[in-house]
């Protein structure tokens, strides 16, 4: 009897100590999350016009991906994705948020943060939230509750909307930086010391002189790397969940003095140059704090790369934003949301390795959650899939994967090789004219040299089909449209992509 329990005894303990151990062996992670990053803006992605040895580097000791996507096309959709594991179009979320709105994401779901914060990590989010505060609406001259901290992160530093729209200030957990009572913001006006843009449909919001001087356009991506830096230095022997929501590369492209005319293609490289420095600082701290080699280190994209006015003058220069791929930020084409996706973990991934697996930016609640052995909540996460093994060069267990652009008339369905587009053209703005503020579009297209069977002279054929089907891996610049060719396909995808808009019209 007593050597039964003894056997029980030292059974207990031996399954205690590898708990332990299996605790020590869970990596810190650090996700660089960066914004409006194309899919042919680094190196290792064939860029040539510029140059980012930091973000290669990572890629050389890691794994690559070529088919990773973010949710949306669209920037705070996709970081909704992003943190609830969730696709955006089950919220009806298809454009971003600004200054008025309240925080988009239930603070009763699971979040990658609140199940890394019960797997006993500390947890951070600095730089672009873009995801919202208050109930209803932010109250910019008191709390900003509920926010990041009621979703699972212990601290929050950033911009609180994005770099081109007031209040062009920092937040730090609840509160705007640098405010006083006797400066409160006032919707309407402009501010003193910060120079704002035209509206852009938006009100503005002036007053609160001390908290915009804190805010320099050309300094954002600086102080972003310092408080990470700062707030990694700061957690010992713990471990740590870092989301660096950087501002680069979105516009206005405000490169550091330093950046400036480091690129063979303009503001725009230079942008990227400053993105890659951002990267290099925060690779060399956890190197430093000797955590480098079991820390899981992410960096992607919110979505494609932007055809403004600075992105066309640098594919003017000879830089493809997106690669090969047709389509820009806001699209449902691949330029839309194909995005770069590198992973370092040594010991784990192995380095100097290329993955062509689907992955897309919801899937990392479910990677999160794998990875510290753990199980969601029944709902939570839902339309997440766990990409460990495509990590460690093994398949993921995906059946599709669907896509939104900015409109939703154009929800879409990648299967396989086939990707389906609910809609005629791109689904995001339309471009007015070639060499305009234009942000992508059948215009856009003409402009850059692509070219798609739909499209002639900028404008959509008046024969083209309702709807697009394209077979990547013959065609991965998206040149034909099959729709006409193959309708069993576009049944089926069809009844896959009806499912989801069944499901999200029975809620409302």
């Amino acid at each position: 009897m007593k050597r039964s329990v003894l056997k029980l005894l030292v059974a207990a303990a031996a399954a205690c100590a590898a708990v332990a151990l299996a605790d020590e062996q869970r990596p810190n992670i650090v996700l660089i999350f960066a914004d409006d990053l194309g899919y042919g803006d680094l190196g290792c992605y064939g860029a040539t016009k510029l140059k980012t040895p930091n973000i290669d580097k990572l890629a050389s000791e890691g794994c690559r991906f070529t088919d990773a996507h973010s949710a949306s096309a669209v920037c705070t959709p996709s970081r909704y994705a992003l943190i609830t594991g969730e696709y955006p179009h089950r919220k009806n979320l298809y454009a971003p948020v600004f200054l008025k709105t309240g925080l988009v994401v239930d603070t009763g779901k699971q979040t990658i943060a609140s199940v890394l914060k019960e797997a006993g990590y500390e947890t951070a989010i600095i730089g672009k939230w873009h995801l919202g505060f208050g109930e209803k609406k932010p109250d910019w001259n008191g709390e900003l509750k509920p926010g990041p901290l009621e979703l699972g992160f212990d601290y929050y530093f950033g911009v609180p909307v994005v770099n081109s729209h007031p209040p062009f200030v920092y937040v730090e957990n609840h509160r705007v930086v640098g405010l006083v009572p006797e400066d409160p913001f006032v919707y309407g006006q402009k501010a003193k010391t910060q120079e704002i843009p035209e509206k852009m449909k938006l009100d503005h919001i002036g007053g609160a002189d001390a908290a915009h001087a804190l805010y320099d356009d050309y300094q954002v991506g600086t102080v972003l790397t310092e408080k990470a830096v700062e707030w990694i230095k700061g957690r010992g022997d713990k471990k740590f969940f870092l989301c660096l929501a950087t501002t680069n590369i979105h516009h206005p492209f405000t490169p550091a003095p330093r950046f400036q005319g480091t690129s063979a293609c303009g503001l725009y490289g230079d942008f990227v140059h400053a993105l890659d420095w951002i990267v290099g600082e925060v690779f060399q701290t956890l190197e430093s704090q000797g955590v480098a080699d079991n820390t899981l280190i992410i960096v992607t994209s919110d979505n494609g790369g932007m055809f403004n006015h600075t992105g066309q003058e640098t594919w003017k220069m000879g830089h493809e934003l997106n690669g090969q791929y047709l389509g820009y930020k806001f699209d449902a084409w691949e330029g839309g949301h194909r995005v770069p996706f590198i992973a370092r973990w040594p010991g784990q991934i192995k380095a100097g390795t290329t993955s062509d697996e689907l992955i897309c930016n919801v899937d990392m609640i479910a990677t999160f959650a794998a990875l510290t052995g753990q199980t969601l909540k029944a709902g939570q996460g839902r339309d997440s899939v766990n990409i460990l093994p495509a990590l460690k060069g093994n398949p993921v267990e995906r059946d599709h994967l669907l896509l939104s652009p900015f409109r939703k008339t154009h929800l879409s369905v990648r299967k396989g090789k086939w990707m389906y587009i609910s809609g005629r053209g791109g689904g995001g703005f339309s471009s007015p004219k070639p060499g305009n503020h234009g942000f992508g579009g059948p215009a856009a297209i003409t402009f850059s040299g692509r070219e798609n069977s739909d499209i002639e002279n900028g404008k959509i054929k008046k024969d083209a089909p309702p709807a697009q089907l394209y077979d990547l891996d013959q065609d991965p610049a998206q040149t034909t449209n099959l729709y006409r060719q193959y309708p069993e396909v576009v049944q089926e995808m069809e009844a896959l992509l009806e499912t989801y808009q069944s499901d999200t019209s029975k809620k409302k």
